[in-house]
């Protein structure tokens, strides 16, 4: 297999029958146990001659990836094979399957040993959601969460769930992209915006319920030191003074006077807002903080404006 999806783990231990293998030919080790074998279970299988399943062995280096107790035990009754299915797949997907298995059923993990296999797995798989490891270890997913954020991982862009599915850390670009649907169709379903825009029903509800509001559509916490991204435009276009070009050239505002109005309006900000960089050494030291506070506040009071703005777009949306 290429990359091993989580959602499909567990059709790996739903093994059919297996051969009879020499014991001689298996190797043990690489366990998620920390304390390595229990000695006291094994002599309780030394006792146990039917009823157990087959062993799980890696056919490229024939080590067990489940089933070392049952292999020792045989090998202390004398017994000269053991049955097997045999698992094609490297040593990280191997450890992943001996987890669950070992999770699933037999002798069961500590708590050192699933956080320890947690921490593993996520150096092996840092793509894979909370939940998926979380299912595989026998840990609650806020844990593994945990382990993640304690750990130096690289951190994707997204993460693979549980159910096998790609989703994206966050949904900031989605849902900007539920913004521009609904300005182009306000009368599209929340569900038609969701699957479009690559986001959930309730993500959806909360962009139009934040654009009522005038908020931001996307949470403080995932716009990024950059505020929100206008992927797609050049530098040049996303400048004060190439959107205004545009907008002169708009054949809806040139037509109307209140678009005039507006058109002037908007000319006059762009014009005189780089005119601050002339001043920014002649400010006196005792007035720098007001300065300061005039400035951001005036930044304020275009974002509030831009909320408005977007918030218009989803009216008849709303009304509906």
């Amino acid at each position: 297999m290429d990359v091993l999806d989580p959602a499909k783990v567990d059709d790996i231990l739903a093994r059919s029958a297996g051969e009879m293998v020499s014991l001689d030919v298996l190797r043990c080790g690489d366990s998620p146990r920390l304390s390595g074998q229990d000695a006291g279970h094994v002599d309780v299988l030394v006792g146990v001659e039917v009823g157990l399943p087959p062993v799980l062995v890696c056919r490229r280096t024939m080590r067990v990836i489940d089933g070392v107790h049952r292999v020792l035990a045989a090998r202390l009754r004398g017994d000269a094979e053991i049955e097997v299915c045999f698992f094609d797949g490297d040593q990280r997907e191997a450890f992943v399957v001996a987890v669950l298995a070992n999770a699933a059923h037999g002798l069961p993990l500590t708590l050192a040993d699933r956080t320890a296999a947690a921490t593993r797995i996520l150096e092996f798989y840092p793509e894979w959601s909370d939940r998926a490891i979380a299912r595989i270890t026998g840990l609650a997913a806020p844990t593994v969460g945990a382990i993640r954020r304690r750990a130096s991982f690289d951190r994707p862009d997204s993460r693979v769930g549980r159910d096998g599915r790609v989703r994206p850390l966050t949904t900031a670009e989605g849902r900007r992209q539920a913004v521009r649907l609904l300005a182009d169709r306000p009368d599209a379903s929340l569900r038609q915006i969701a699957r479009e825009s690559g986001i959930s029903v309730g993500t959806a509800r909360d962009v139009r319920r934040r654009l009522a509001e005038g908020q931001d559509p996307v949470p403080l916490n995932q716009r990024g030191p950059r505020g929100p991204s206008r992927r797609g435009l050049s530098p040049e276009r996303r400048s004060p003074e190439a959107v205004l070009e545009r907008l002169c050239r708009d054949p809806s505002l040139r037509s109307s006077e209140t678009g005039r109005v507006m058109l002037r309006w908007l000319t006059t900000q762009v014009k005189d807002v780089d005119r601050g960089k002339d001043f920014v050494d002649l400010v006196p030291p005792h007035s720098t903080i007001l300065i300061v506070e005039a400035a951001r506040g005036l930044a304020h009071r275009w974002e509030r404006f831009a909320n408005e703005v977007e918030r218009r777009l989803t009216s008849t949306s709303e009304s509906a």
